[in-house]
């Protein structure tokens, strides 16, 4: 399936979690810059908040895969999707690039955490989070934002994607209470693919576009 943009992609998931979470308690968590232009539709239908939860991703080197993510707790997350034994003959072959990695991106995450714009644990207990991803190639920024929340009291985990991978999928299935996927690939190419408009904006206006919506939403 194809979408003519992000906004579009995301009313039409508005559409679909109206009905169920119209009167409850929710807050929309994007895992991409992408993912705000998702999910501002989906909490402008729903009335509630909306932020961003950072997490960087480190691939393992020449094989195009994530290793995992870290998120802004300082975290890293092994890729779920790896067995025991795979991570440890990854980590033994790649040791120094990784440790390099971790600190470059924690480093990155750290410069963005001041701007604003960053969902909080307060702000999430008691709520349904709603996590909302523009594409989900993987699971593993599935499994940083379940490790961020997994110390927080919250009602319901949902994810919620225009398309998304099998594999992702099938890791949705295990971490989340629920999923909304419009469109499922056994291929999945490059999350722009699949919009007819890639308009996302710079970082730094879509951290703007949080701040006003925080403010209006307090």
């Amino acid at each position: 399936m194809y979408f003519s943009s992000r906004l579009h992609a995301g009313y039409q998931l508005a559409e679909q979690l109206d009905q169920a979470y119209r009167y409850e308690n929710c807050f929309v968590v994007a895992l991409t810059d992408g993912g705000v232009q998702v999910g501002e539709q989906i909490a402008s239908r729903l009335h509630c908040g909306i932020a961003l939860l950072l997490a960087e991703s480190i691939s393992v080197p020449g094989e195009g895969v994530d290793f995992g993510a870290i998120n802004q707790s300082g975290r890293f997350v092994y890729n779920g999707m790896f067995s025991a034994g795979e991570i440890e003959e990854y980590y033994t072959e790649f040791h120094g690039y990784l440790e390099d990695q971790k600190r470059e991106k924690m480093g990155r995450i750290n410069q963005l955490l001041g701007a604003g714009g960053i969902v909080d644990e307060s702000m999430l207990r008691e709520q349904n989070v709603i996590l909302v991803s523009d594409g989900l190639q993987n699971g593993s920024s599935l499994d940083s934002a379940a490790d961020f929340l997994k110390p927080l009291k919250i009602q319901k985990m949902i994810v919620v994607a225009p398309i998304a991978s099998v594999e992702a999928v099938d890791r949705a299935h295990i971490l989340a209470d629920e999923l909304r996927i419009l469109s499922v690939t056994d291929n999945y190419l490059a999350t722009d693919h699949y919009y007819d408009v890639n308009d996302v904006p710079s970082h730094e206006a879509t951290i703007a576009m949080l701040n006003d919506v925080v403010l209006n939403w307090r």
